[in-house]
């Protein structure tokens, strides 16, 4: 059956119960025991607070359509190929439990992307091998001649590079990223015409093999936006837009790339706990749906002024925990 929208036949009563809720005017999620942790902050329930699957992108399913294959094919795949790596699933309970974050999270994030968002999963050994090809290209993050590290040294930019956000590089990238919109992109500044795409597009596909790579389909951008919490938190080395080869190493090479995996949950459980006062660690189609959108910071922060019950899940978080059982069942 495909994952699309209805409820499988085994949830119908639950769906049915979630509907009579909805045409009484309450929520279910009232219905629902909601404890505060020590630091006030309100627990999200388990599961999905849709009864059925938001709408599932058009790109998304024409990657699939052509292909010739079905979510549910994919997704079954790529539990089959998981099922068999036993020491990737052991290394994703290890760095899981280095960052504080169950394991159920980042198992998420890997079904999710490959169910989606990619054509399929590779062994983890294939992407050993992958990230020893890219070790030995030469890369730089540019566009038109002009390297991403001395762009952003531009006086436009000077509100970003400050004291303060040079210590955490989230928020100096997103700070970039956000200059970026709002003075360069699509316009002509000093002379010079910038294209109407994103910071990642734009600086940081030198290969142009794509926007994300590897078993957490990361970006060069996000990595570096993640760097100083992985530094903080394990023994890699802080890493900079100068370091081309090194943020590829850290998309392909498993060793590497399930920490950075790990530190955008936890920056994501952080970020609804700090702006949104709510405790999303014991959800994971919540966070598989922040690791799919990504800015969690500001979507707390517009979770916050919406007045909202609880944050959604989208497509993409609702297969997550619509499937909880299948996923726990890799650990």
């Amino acid at each position: 059956m495909e994952l699309t929208g209805n409820p499988r036949p085994a949830r119908r009563l639950s769906v049915t119960l979630a509907s009579l809720f909805a045409a009484l005017g309450i929520a279910l999620s009232c219905a629902v025991s909601s404890p505060a942790r020590a630091d006030g902050a309100r627990v999200v329930p388990e599961g999905n607070r849709n009864a059925e699957q938001p709408a599932i992108p058009f790109a998304s399913a024409r990657r699939t359509a052509a292909l010739k294959s079905s979510y549910d094919a994919k997704f079954e795949r790529v539990l089959t190929v998981l099922r068999r790596d036993r020491s990737l699933i052991a290394d994703i309970k290890r760095v899981s439990a280095r960052y504080g974050i169950d394991p159920l999270h980042m198992i998420g994030a890997i079904v999710g992307e490959h169910t989606y968002n990619f054509d399929s999963l590779d062994s983890a050994q294939s992407y050993y091998v992958k990230a020893l090809a890219y070790a030995g290209v030469s890369l730089r993050f540019q566009y038109d001649g002009e390297d991403v590290a001395d762009f952003v040294l531009r006086p436009q930019f000077a509100e970003c590079n400050t004291a303060a956000r040079q210590e955490d590089s989230n928020a100096l990238w997103t700070c970039y990223e956000g200059v970026w919109e709002s003075t360069f992109r699509g316009r002509t500044v000093d002379g010079k015409r910038f294209p109407r795409t994103n910071l990642n597009e734009t600086f940081f596909q030198p290969l142009f093999a794509g926007q994300s790579f590897g078993l957490g389909q990361l970006n060069p951008l996000t990595v570096l936006k993640m760097t100083d919490r992985v530094a903080r938190e394990s023994r890699f080395a802080r890493l900079t837009a100068r370091d081309a080869n090194e943020i590829y190493q850290a998309t392909m090479d498993p060793n590497i790339s399930l920490h950075y995996m790990a530190a955008i949950i936890q920056d994501a459980i952080e970020a609804y706990r700090t702006v949104a006062g709510v405790d999303i660690s014991g959800n994971p189609g919540l966070t598989a749906t922040l690791y799919n959108l990504g800015n969690p910071w500001g979507r707390a922060a517009q979770f916050r002024r919406s007045g909202s019950t609880w944050p959604q899940e989208n497509y993409y978080g609702w297969l997550v925990n619509d499937r909880i059982e299948d996923l726990r069942s890799l650990l």
